[in-house]
């Protein structure tokens, strides 16, 4: 295969496990205060003890340490807006949220241009590498896809069954090219698991925001992290070479170009776009929402006001109609 070796029906059926688990807690966690609670903190205070036993593990590099933490900080940090008011007496707070998004990507950044700096080839880290121009290929991309984080100030919660932070400026492009960057970075700097914390985990996140859950993209991407990453922490060699359940890449550099390639060309056509829009309407990127004009700015924003209940979306997008958007 041109990404991935064979990959055998058992491990096909452990995708769509892995993937079916995430997006089950990324729901648990939108329904309930008290699992968010639980999940983002008790459980992070009751693994940390293990995490450092572990810590000497060939499969645990500073990397992991820094994504998880960041992951459950993100996750905290938005359940304060889904569950309080403070970022409405504190408009300021509310740049914590691209904060924690820039910081997550320029976290990969910096592992990418290390892997091709380093050359990293053989076994580093418990994961076995290649490196190469690819590697900075992607980490431009990456450094595109921050540069791009636009609309923050526009971030509001809802309120209802289930209290969700909307990002309305976030657009499907953006979320688009940041998913594939983020494979690509994946696929290149995480090979050992690519198939399941690169693909399944991407599109864990995007299936809800673009289907039943829209404006959520933010919200998922941090949960579903904080899910992997404590998993990954806990079991760091349940995907790794030599389980059952590892996918090997293919480690084809064609494969690399790729993915890197296609990331490169989806953040540059979106931030071709994106400075058409800036310049034409005359906006402040660091101050202004950029998309307004747009459908699907629009469906979102719909639900700003915090008497409607954002499981409407989910309502409109499974075809029901009637008063379920009233909370």
């Amino acid at each position: 295969m041109f990404f991935f070796e064979a990959i055998p029906w058992y491990n096909v059926i452990m995708w769509f496990v892995v993937f079916g688990i995430l997006i089950g807690l990324n729901e648990l966690v939108r329904g309930s205060k008290w699992a968010s609670i639980t999940i983002f903190i008790v459980l992070p205070i009751i693994l940390t003890p293990i995490w450092f036993l572990k810590g000497a593990s060939d499969a645990l590099s500073w990397f992991h340490w820094v994504k998880v933490y960041s992951a459950l900080a993100g996750s905290i940090i938005y359940m304060v807006i889904r569950y309080t008011n403070y970022h409405k007496k504190h408009k300021w707070y509310l740049t914590l949220v691209p904060a924690i998004l820039a910081i997550n990507i320029l976290e990969a950044v910096i592992r990418e241009f290390q892997v091709g700096i380093l050359g990293f080839e053989g076994m580093v880290d418990g994961m076995q590498y290649i490196s190469g121009g690819w590697n900075y290929v992607n980490g431009v991309a990456g450094i595109l896809n921050l540069l791009l984080i636009c609309g923050w100030f526009g971030i509001f919660a809802t309120s209802g069954k289930k209290k969700d932070m909307l990002w309305p400026d976030q657009t499907r492009l953006w979320i688009v090219a940041y998913g594939v960057w983020n494979i690509a970075y994946v696929y290149a700097c995480a090979p050992g698991n690519a198939f399941y914390s690169g693909v399944a985990l991407n599109i864990a996140a995007t299936v809800p925001a673009l289907l039943w859950a829209k404006g959520t993209w933010m919200q998922n991407r941090a949960q579903t992290l904080s899910f992997w990453m404590m998993w990954v922490m806990t079991f760091p060699y349940f995907f790794a070479i030599g389980s059952t359940f590892n996918v090997s890449v293919s480690y084809n550099p064609a494969a690399n170009w790729t993915l890197a390639l296609l990331s490169l060309a989806l953040n540059v056509t979106l931030a071709v776009w994106q400075v058409y829009r800036i310049v034409k309407n005359r906006l402040n990127p660091l101050t202004d929402e950029i998309w307004t004009d747009t459908k699907e700015y629009k469906l979102v924003n719909t639900f700003r006001q915090n008497e409607v209940d954002h499981s409407s979306i989910e309502h409109k997008a499974l075809g029901y109609t009637g008063s379920e958007g009233k909370s």
